[in-house]
């Protein structure tokens, strides 16, 4: 029944991952029953989760009802499924990106393709010919799906070095080089094919920037800005619908907003509707705290130290390199005068 709200605790998940030992030969971290990705299959009729045990569970959605618990290698970071819905991707931690099969649920992983820097997304193109795979060192690889080891594109930094079918990625960029949002970092980005509307969400800030896609022009122009209250989790899109914001708020976590007053293919804006009847879990960090580069001042400490010691030898010059009086040896006087 579709009304019906299906629920899943994943702390009850049979099959957890083996316990793995450090470096140091202790145990390692077994983790917590936290979901750190998931995503639906482009059809609905699929939705898979991940948490921070390395469990990868699998669902049927009509009806709900639990595939597969498997085990991963690495903590994940993303998760999609291919177009055929055939198999799942999986981007973790190391860098690596492996395929799950979703019609033999109980099947082990394959291992597809590595970066050497952790992966933050990985995405397939709309006729499963392509993997896209973006790191943490800020750049995107564009990969034949057939052969994961052959690469079509590469974009080092925010610049693209070539050009690919990989629409969404160039738009990614775009909206990196614009100057109200290059401070910060861009936590998800979702498109509307209806009407080529993209919507961007920005790390630690409570909104949420619609474009309008010129396919004609290559380039994305900005329609308008949707503030909340609360810090902004996540969005994504529902063709018919509108677009979903998932906000760190207990008791109104889900807003949908809706397009008004827009034509068959004219641009429209978008206006927030809260959803009263679910609530959620706020305070929890899910930012990219993390992942910004962090400097560290060890250099003003080091120079304070070291003019407090050229002072001490200026107000003593026969004090030695640790403050102590240098010890003359016999003949040394005669020989300096």
């Amino acid at each position: 029944d579709d009304d019906v709200l299906f629920a899943y605790d994943c702390s009850t998940a049979a099959e957890k991952s083996q316990e793995s030992k450090g470096e140091d030969g202790q145990p390692a971290d077994k983790g917590s029953d936290t979901i750190l990705a998931s995503t639906f299959s482009k059809s609905g009729s699929y939705f898979a989760l991940t948490d921070d045990s390395k469990r990868l569970i699998l669902f049927r959605t009509k009806p709900w009802q639990c595939l597969s618990v498997r085990t991963v290698v690495r903590r994940c970071t993303a998760l999609t499924f291919t177009a055929s819905e055939e198999k799942l991707l999986v981007a973790d931690k190391s860098g690596d990106v492996y395929s799950f099969s979703v019609l033999e649920p109980q099947g082990c992983g394959k291992l597809e393709l590595g970066h050497l820097s952790m992966l933050l997304d990985v995405a397939v193109s709309p006729d499963d010919c392509y993997v896209l795979t973006a790191d943490r060192d800020e750049k995107i690889r564009v990969s034949w799906a057939a052969a994961p080891h052959s690469i079509e594109s590469f974009w080092p930094s925010l610049f693209p070095s070539s050009t690919s079918g990989a629409g969404s990625l160039a738009a990614s960029v775009h909206l990196r080089c614009c100057a109200p949002l290059q401070r910060f970092a861009a936590s998800r980005i979702t498109y509307r094919s209806q009407d080529g509307c993209v919507a961007l969400l920005c790390d630690c800030i409570p909104a949420v920037y619609v474009f309008q896609l010129d396919a004609a022009r290559q380039q994305l122009v900005y329609r308008q800005r949707l503030t909340f209250r609360h810090r902004v989790w996540d969005i994504a899109f529902e063709e018919g619908r509108g677009l979903w914001v998932l906000q760190d708020h207990r008791e109104a976590p889900l807003v949908l907003c809706r397009p008004v007053g827009a034509g068959p293919r004219s641009p429209s804006h978008l206006a927030s509707v809260s959803v009263p009847s679910c609530t959620g879990v706020a305070g929890v960090d899910v930012g990219f705290s993390g992942l910004y580069k962090a400097t560290f001042d060890n250099v003003t400490a080091y120079l304070r130290k070291k003019e407090e010691r050229l002072q001490k030898r200026r107000q003593n010059p026969a004090a030695g390199p640790n403050g102590q009086a240098k010890k003359m040896k016999p003949g040394e006087a005669s020989l300096r005068c």
